[in-house]
């Protein structure tokens, strides 16, 4: 397909994603709707597909729209330490959650070896954690 070739349907299957999320995209203003010639269908270029797959390995990284958006906005890459506040704000949320996981890791551990030492307890360890209420 030449540059201004792709049909919506085209576009979002070279991307990778759906004709909805496309139109997202535009609504959002993260992406720009090309004009109909006459009436026509709209034609999208290659640099649709060049931004539409920067914002889906952005989400893959773990970066929201509006993260997104202020990247797409800098992609030139000079005002770097914007980029990097962002990117390192996202990393401290990355590691922030790993935490988080690593603890429901250990504990969920610790609850499956202790549902399997006391087969004959009264209740199960695991449902009574998750029963017990956190305030009391």
């Amino acid at each position: 397909m030449n540059d201004a070739n792709y049909t919506i349907a085209n576009l979002a299957q070279a991307s990778g994603v759906g004709v909805e999320t496309v139109r997202y995209y535009e609504r959002r203003g993260l992406i720009a709707q090309p004009a109909r010639a006459g009436a026509s269908y709209r034609r999208y270029g290659g640099d649709h597909v060049h931004r539409i797959r920067f914002i889906r390995r952005a989400q893959e990284l773990g970066f929201n729209l509006g993260e997104i958006e202020t990247l797409l906005e800098l992609e030139d890459g000079t005002d770097r330490r914007t980029i990097r506040r962002i990117a390192g704000a996202r990393l401290e949320e990355i590691r922030r959650r790993l935490a988080d996981l690593k603890r429901m890791e250990r504990v969920l551990a610790h609850l499956l070896h202790e549902c399997a030492a006391h087969q004959k307890a009264p209740r199960c360890p695991i449902i009574t954690a998750i029963a017990q209420d956190r305030d009391s």
